[in-house]
């Protein structure tokens, strides 16, 4: 006998059960929430304890177990406060790569009642300047690499692995002697007070600091565990079956993503998982990792598996292990799904949507479905509500196409000082993710294509804007337009058409662009044009047509 959707729905959130739900004032009204879920990131962590001698983190040679990392967290909690000054509402930004310490740093900040400021460590100085310029943060915890990178600073910085700059501390002297019993400093907060910053870039160039609450980070595991429940209970099997059996993820992402920390990190830790972190991806070091680690599951791009099915190491190593791939953030190629059921039968793939602003997952497609609608990001989480929506903000009927609109306890409080940015995109209550969808009969969700002029490499945004903006300030540079180039590994890479008012080469551009972009956002390859770019009357570059021109679609 066939469970429907409903029939599933119902039976995870009856009264009493694990995801039973609730509502509470929120954006325009109330919204869902998961009625079980942790409260703040503080009881998040306390109750992490509780699964103490348990391995949480790996990274190469090293691992640390809940209680260890709680204590770490502590201590640094009490120093952070003690002997920074750090109290609640006040910034504590993070830059590095997937260390341990980014994990404790974050924990630290939360449970303090500060606002984590996760930066992206792939930026270039300038930006990363404007990061912590723009919010205001009172400490900067960050490793050797970004630390070199970095002059005149005004937070007080702390390193991590790497060397320590004149007038920082090194991460082991501030923590010194971590206790046993050592306890959390005391803060009241409520579900509503901000946590977190995370840089989203903006259509204008400037990146916008995305304000989450802790609401937000309470409710962001229970609605990862939903969502694996729901493809259970839907396959038809029983969630008891998969309850004692640990998880250890693979983090393919970095954690300054809301993929990596909420999708991944946060939910590890609510579930007493284990997560293993890597220097930076390699899929031939991530088939090693998979084999030593056992690892059951790996979380990241379309990008990440692609690559490591693709890798030629790929049968030298026991990935039997292996069982659950999980994958959003940018476009799946229809191939990558026909390549894992080739490849990996037994292994169950699942498509996610999400984004800053939704604390990571919304839309989830996973077992069947996703074999069934494999061009369908899936079905919204149960607390999640979905509209779509015309220009004026009205519902559009079923199988229309409009501005995919979403509601819930996932969405973030607005942006950072940009109250203008906020109005415009918080309207009545309800997201304006900028993404065009429809929504079929069954409620799945299909992403038509998206508003925003934005590509997507390998999980990375990257907004048109801001490269075209680099690209004025070259001298020879008389008119630029980027776009995304399809790539079967990435999504897309960056391209761009321009048009030249005395000559320079590609090479010449890139290495311009350089000083003033993070590599990513560099455009692999330039179109250079004798005449002017395609606008309409409004003055707007015609992209669709600059793209079917120079690509031929």
């Amino acid at each position: 006998m066939t469970v429907t959707h409903d029939q599933v729905q119902a039976q995870l959130t009856g009264p009493g059960q694990l995801f039973e739900m609730d509502e509470v004032p929120g954006h325009g009204g109330t919204v869902k929430t998961w009625k079980h879920a942790p409260r703040d990131f503080r009881a998040l962590l306390e109750t992490s304890r509780f699964h103490g001698d348990k391995i949480f983190l790996t990274y190469e040679d090293e691992h640390i177990t809940y209680e260890e990392h709680f204590r770490r967290a502590a201590t640094l909690a009490r120093r952070l406060a003690d002997e920074y000054g750090v109290a609640k509402g006040d910034r504590v930004a993070i830059a590095m790569r997937n260390y341990p310490e980014w994990v404790i740093a974050f924990s630290a900040a939360l449970a303090i009642g500060a606002i984590a400021v996760p930066l992206n460590a792939w930026w270039t100085p300038q930006e990363l300047e404007y990061g912590l310029s723009d919010s205001g943060a009172k400490v900067l915890i960050t490793d050797g690499e970004r630390a070199a990178r970095l002059t005149g600073l005004s937070p007080a910085l702390i390193v991590t692995r790497g060397e320590v700059p004149e007038g920082a501390r090194a991460f082991e002297d501030v923590m010194g002697e971590v206790a046993a019993d050592v306890t959390l400093p005391p803060v009241e907060l409520s579900p509503e007070d901000p946590a977190t910053i995370f840089y989203t870039s903006g259509t204008t160039g400037r990146p916008k600091g995305a304000l989450g609450s802790h609401r937000n980070i309470g409710q962001s595991p229970m609605t990862v565990a939903y969502s694996m429940y729901r493809s259970v209970v839907k396959a038809g099997r029983d969630p008891g079956e998969t309850a004692g059996q640990r998880r250890v993820t693979l983090l393919t992402v970095p954690l300054f993503h809301v993929t990596g920390c909420f999708a991944v990190m946060t939910t590890t830790m609510f579930s007493g998982s284990g997560l293993v972190l890597m220097y930076k991806w390699d899929p031939g070091r991530a088939l090693e990792l998979i084999e030593r680690e056992k690892i059951t599951g790996l979380t990241g791009v379309p990008t990440n598996v692609w690559q490591l099915l693709s890798h030629p190491d790929l049968d030298k190593h026991d990935i039997s292990s292996l069982n659950a791939l999980s994958y959003g953030g940018a476009p799946a190629p229809p191939k990558l799904l026909e390549r894992i059921t080739e490849q990996l039968p037994t292994r169950a793939p699942s498509n996610g949507y999400g984004m800053t602003e939704t604390t990571a997952l919304a839309i989830n497609n996973a077992g069947d479905d996703y074999l069934a609608k494999p061009d369908s990001i899936g079905l919204p989480m149960a607390v999640v509500e979905v509209k779509i929506a015309d220009p004026l903000g009205d519902e559009l009927p079923v199988g229309a196409v409009g501005e995919l609109c979403l509601r819930g306890p996932n969405i973030i409080l607005g942006y950072w000082n940009r109250p203008e940015a906020t109005a415009e995109t918080f309207v009545g209550g309800w997201l304006h993710t900028g993404d065009l969808a429809r929504v079929d009969s069954e409620g799945f969700v299909f992403i038509v294509d998206r508003a925003k002029d934005m590509v997507i490499r390998g999980g990375e945004n990257v907004y048109c804007a801001e490269v075209e903006a680099a690209l004025f300030e070259h001298p020879a540079v008389d008119d630029a337009a980027v776009i995304g180039i399809p790539h079967d590994e990435l999504g897309e890479e960056v391209g761009a058409v321009v048009r030249l008012s005395s000559p320079a080469t590609a090479e010449e551009l890139r290495a311009f662009l350089r000083e003033r972009i993070a590599p990513f956002k560099v455009p692999v390859r330039f179109w250079v044009r004798d005449t002017e770019l395609p606008r309409n009357p409004g003055g707007k570059i015609l992209k669709t047509h600059l793209r079917r021109e120079v690509l031929g679609s």
